[in-house]
């Protein structure tokens, strides 16, 4: 099922909206119609099919060949004949009946929808569907609010529009409900956006990891071909039926096969393909006649191979959205699920690890089969795998969309290489790590990426993209050994319930060891120094003295226990670690082990609940205590960020949206970004209620000594040239200016130096000033929209000391981002000046939040210098740029 704009030069969507109406019941046609229509006229098919795409739309939802629904906007420009379109069809309706004025809205453009949908897909929310895409077609054609006719007696279709999230007015007269709201996006609507799209996007995924069975398109004999290492691999174990496809074989591993998927006499669910790209798009043909609901493509040659190859991927693309197929890959390792009742390998590794909790994305194809077998060496158990190799369709958000509702998945593990769409990365990560951890692996590096996919490097600093990460709550990683070990973790133990941490071992050096590991890593030693058990301690006083610790954490505030034990003897320790096991068993509070410096969870150590080898209880161990202190101080911080209370995205007064839109709508360029100017910046930060400080272009003497005069002194000047104006020997500026003598002289010496074109500025009293900083918007191809700030001076450049938030930012993330640089504690008073009042810098990065939030177009924005007072701030210098937006932003409904 797909949703699409009615083709109107195409007579083909006349005749499927035609056989459409046929195939609804007379009910239906009552309801729609308002009357008992039969076949739909040539002036009544006009209203499907006479568009402009502006203020007349149709979009139509297609099941294979068939149009099943159809939705209409009308905003009844006075085009010949669209009048008669909007009115339903002929109802007697007394005067008074006749819509309400003051239903609809003067001050925006409005439109008539409407719905029509063939009986066998009424009731699976295609009308809400069509709703949301209509509304956001309306809005980006300029259509703020909706009215609609519907009979009192088709709750049905009121329900679409109460449900939708929008404040609806309704009035009744004879038996028909006038509707009409305003589709701005509103908190309700977006809830329910946000929520069908996860439960659609959830089903995908669910579909493509749980098929009945399995065709392998490109099996083979041959154990060199892939063809042949996917269908081994199945028929290792899947649970069932799995047919192979190969035109020039009888039988591929002794089952019987097939020339292509429609000889298959059965149902088909997924299809593994692995031919050669250029046979890839007559499979989907096929597989799309079949009924296939789900492809996994192996095959390399797409975008991974240059230009032609991206064509290649963008024809397999609108193939499987013609057909509502989900598509994983190209150029992927395969996917997994261990669920006991399907036990799916259709992947490239012949190991794959035991039935776990962790849910593992990875974009890497060659690198696959190398995690797969150190996962399962280290006996981290996994619920699904997934490798989307050139994200074609498949991406990792649609896998956190999965694993947020996936009972069998507690643990989300992801390696990223770039990021599809950031904004909704973000937005997924966040919502998803307040009920399950999300660990990811992003160093920065894209060397691993084929050509043609290679990320765009982030303009910012590696301690900034951590602590992007960090905001949406993800537990960021260098390497994925790191990755492995903190996931181990959080699939056997419990969140630290602090960060006070009891070690307690029988070797003094390790003990010494964890405790520098331990400080290193900002967590605190209970009792200030190690429990030393003794070389030789028995098991059963090991795990008295655990169990003692476990017991009495709440009351000594130790939030884990790490245990450290080298055996004096050679011996296998299976004593001590059963002892050990047995005394955390129930424990509240993690505990972790570096135990014979084995690696994962040795055998003595699991606990085992018949269906993972590694269940929860079991206790991990690491090769060294600096490894296993590293992955419990991030899971110590991932529980702090749990307790902090997320925030709210508060709601701010004296914004101007609409004046906003408008304005950047009018001076976009049509493509590529370009330099704002000074108006068109000032303009939008008024619409934001951010004001700038008065300023003036003069461009000589006489023209700097008017303007310090109209705009009063004292004044300052400063060089056009942005990169002299922040100069730290200040070469660009002239500030404290009283009168005009001092601006005439002033003027003379700075374009002496910078050139004839300076700003004039009224002066921020030098009394009121404690510091100024630095605010800035950007557009980052990792993160998407992003907040800064930092304090001003040379030092905060050297050492990059700027913090990062992306939008939109809470309260929280507001308070946070003023906080975050290392200079911060300058604001709270330093070597007598007064404390600064946060109040008012929070306020304003809310502000430059909701501004990159509404208009993507805005690539750059630099607030340069902000003058922070005790108790305000004033900002006195603006750079930007805007530019076409690569990507609508998240959560737009857009049609691909």
């Amino acid at each position: 099922m797909r949703v699409r704009p009615v083709c109107a030069d195409d007579p083909a969507d006349g005749d499927a909206i035609r056989a459409m109406h046929r195939r609804m019941s007379s009910r239906s046609r009552y309801l729609r119609y308002f009357s008992a229509v039969g076949e739909l006229s040539d002036a009544q098919l006009k209203l499907f099919t006479d568009v402009d795409y502006r203020s007349r739309v149709c979009l139509v939802a297609v099941d294979g060949d068939d149009i099943v629904a159809a939705g209409t906007y009308h905003a009844g420009t006075g085009d010949p004949g669209s009048a008669a379109l909007l009115a339903p069809a002929p109802l007697d309706r007394p005067a008074a009946s006749q819509p309400r004025p003051d239903l609809a809205a003067p001050s925006a453009r409005s439109a008539e929808v409407a719905f029509a949908v063939q009986d066998d897909q009424q009731g699976r929310g295609l009308g809400s569907i069509l709703l949301e895409h209509l509304a956001a077609a309306a809005q980006e054609c300029g259509i703020g609010r909706f009215t609609a006719e519907v009979l009192s007696e088709n709750q049905a279709m009121l329900r679409v529009f109460l449900d939708a999230g929008y404040a609806v007015q309704r009035e009744y007269a004879s038996g028909v409900v006038d509707l009409a709201f305003d589709i701005s996006p509103t908190a309700a609507s977006r809830e329910v956006l946000i929520a069908r799209e996860q439960r659609a996007e959830a089903r995908s995924i669910a579909r493509l990891l749980s098929p009945r069975s399995v065709a392998v398109i490109g099996a083979s004999n041959d154990p060199a071909k892939i063809g042949h290492a996917m269908l081994v691999n199945l028929l290792r174990s899947f649970a069932g039926p799995v047919y192979p496809v190969n035109p020039e074989s009888l039988s591929v591993q002794g089952v019987r096969a097939y020339a292509d998927v429609m000889g298959i006499p059965d149902p088909v669910d997924l299809a593994v393909v692995a031919v050669p790209a250029a046979g890839v798009a007559e499979v989907m043909r096929a597989c799309r006649q079949k009924g296939v609901h789900g492809l996994v493509v192996v095959s390399a040659g797409f975008a991974d191979a240059g230009e032609d190859g991206a064509t290649a991927q963008h024809t397999l693309v609108r193939l499987a959205r013609a057909s509502g197929m989900r598509v994983l890959g190209p150029n992927c390792l395969g996917l997994a699920n261990t669920d006991p009742a399907v036990r799916l390998n259709a992947t490239l590794a012949p190991v794959v690890p035991a039935a776990g909790r962790v849910g593992f994305f990875c974009q890497s194809g060659a690198l696959g089969i190398a995690i797969l077998a150190d996962a399962a060496a280290r006996g981290l158990g996994l619920s699904s795998f997934v490798s989307a190799g050139n994200r074609a369709d498949v991406s990792g958000n649609d896998l956190l969309q999965f694993w947020q509702t996936d009972d069998r998945t507690e643990v989300v593990l992801l390696y990223l290489e770039s990021f599809g769409n950031p904004r909704k990365f973000a937005r997924l990560a966040r919502v998803l790590a307040r009920s399950k951890p999300v660990i990811a692996v992003k160093s920065g590096r894209h060397a691993l990426l084929p050509e043609g996919l290679q990320a765009n490097v982030s303009p910012i600093s590696d301690a900034a993209v951590a602590s992007l990460f960090a905001q949406s709550g993800v537990i960021r990683t260098d390497t994925l050994s790191q990755a492995f070990d903190v996931a181990l973790l959080l699939a056997c133990q419990p969140l630290p319930a602090g960060d006070v941490v009891a070690v307690i071992g029988n070797s003094t050096a390790l003990g010494l060891l964890a405790f520098d590991a331990c400080l290193d890593a900002g967590l605190t030693v209970a009792g200030g120094a190690p429990v030393d058990l003794g070389a030789s301690v028995s098991p059963d006083d090991m795990a008295a003295a655990v169990a003692e610790a476990v017991a009495g954490a709440a009351r000594s505030g130790v939030g884990a226990v790490l245990v450290v034990f080298v055996p004096p003897v050679a011996t296998d320790g299976a004593a001590h670690a059963e002892a050990l096991r047995s005394a955390v068993h129930g424990a509240q509070i993690p505990v972790l082990s570096t135990f014979l410096a084995v690696e994962g969870v040795p055998e003595h150590l699991a606990v085992s609940d018949g269906v993972e080898a590694a269940a929860r209880g079991s206790v991990p161990s690491y090769r060294s205590p600096e490894r296993a202190v590293a992955a419990l101080a991030a899971a110590a911080r991932y529980a702090e960020w749990l307790r902090t209370p997320p925030g709210v995205v508060a709601p701010l007064a004296d914004l101007d949206r609409a004046s906003a839109r408008r304005l950047v709508a009018a001076i976009v360029p049509p493509s590529g970004e370009r330099p704002m100017a000074d108006a068109e910046m000032v303009e939008i930060l008024r619409c934001y209620g951010i004001p700038v400080t008065d300023f003036s272009l003069a461009g000589g003497r006489d023209e700097a000594v008017a303007a310090a005069t109209e705009l009063g002194f004292p004044v300052v000047l400063k060089a056009s040239d942005e990169s002299l104006r922040h100069r730290e020997d200040r070469i660009g500026v002239r500030l404290d200016l009283a009168d005009p003598s001092s601006v005439a002289a002033a003027y003379a010496a700075l374009a002496a130096a910078t050139g004839p074109q300076v700003y004039v500025q009224r002066a921020v009293h030098a009394a009121d000033r404690i510091a100024s900083a630095v605010f800035g918007v950007m557009a980052d191809p990792s993160f998407g929209a992003l907040v800064s700030f930092g304090l001003g001076g040379v030092a905060t450049e050297l050492f990059d000391d700027r913090a990062y938030r992306a939008v939109p930012l809470t309260d929280q993330d507001a308070a946070e981002l003023i906080a975050a640089p290392r200079a911060a504690p300058l604001l709270d008073g330093y070597r007598g000046a007064p404390a600064v009042d946060r109040r008012p810098l929070i306020d304003l990065a809310q502000r430059l939040s909701a501004l990159a939030d509404d208009l993507p177009e805005i690539r750059f924005l630099q607030l340069q210098p902000v003058l922070i007072a005790a108790a305000g701030y004033a900002v006195t210098g603006v750079t930007g740029r805007i530019g076409t937006p690569p990507a609508p932003p998240d959560e737009r409904r857009r049609l691909r």
